[in-house]
């Protein structure tokens, strides 16, 4: 296989692998987080990844209020990329390390996803006055980030109309991301 052909193909299958995976964690992040189910946003991802989650769900059942069978779906994904990956550069990934590897990029990916929309919730509360204003990923990004910077908020201090809690979250969530790449 040329080179050029085989860093296309792991270029597309890498992207359209993420995309999938990035659009099952963003559905069960929101699902969590009690999002608004009829969001714009929300009946994209619920479009999107209905179809393998319905046949999924009969055989992996939610655990309380977490989308199991989303995450099982996410994971075998990301084994799956991961193998096709090495399949194309000549290398057998164990299995155990195929999943080790996936878990853990699992884990990356959710830190990433709150990492950015703590950073887009802040930039948008410096253009809009409301929580959720007209943008429907606004109201979104606001109920995904509130159950982690609520507890953050109740402890800290105080700062008149600066709020430091998406500060906090983001360098903890960064110290996170550091432990987890020492893995």
């Amino acid at each position: 296989m040329s080179y050029a052909f085989q860093n296309a193909a792991v270029f597309l299958i890498g992207t359209l692998f993420s995309l999938y995976i990035l659009a099952l964690m963003l559905r069960t992040l929101l699902a969590l987080s009690r999002a608004d189910f009829y969001n714009p946003l929300s009946q994209f991802l619920v479009t999107i990844t209905n179809p393998p989650l319905r046949v999924l769900r009969r055989v992996v059942p939610p655990i309380g209020p977490l989308d199991s069978a989303a995450l099982v779906l996410a994971l075998v994904l990301k084994m799956l990329e991961l193998f096709i990956i090495g399949a194309i550069h000549g290398a057998m990934i164990p299995p155990l390390t195929l999943l080790i590897v996936s878990m853990l990029a699992i884990v990356r990916l959710v830190i990433w996803i709150y990492i950015i929309s703590i950073i887009i919730q802040a930039v948008m509360s410096w253009f809009q006055a409301g929580s959720s204003g007209q943008n429907p990923v606004a109201g979104l990004v606001y109920s995904l980030n509130r159950p982690l910077l609520n507890p953050i908020r109740k402890v800290m201090p105080q700062t008149g109309m600066v709020d430091l809690s998406p500060l906090v979250a983001i360098i903890g969530l960064n110290v996170l991301l550091i432990f987890i790449s020492a893995l």
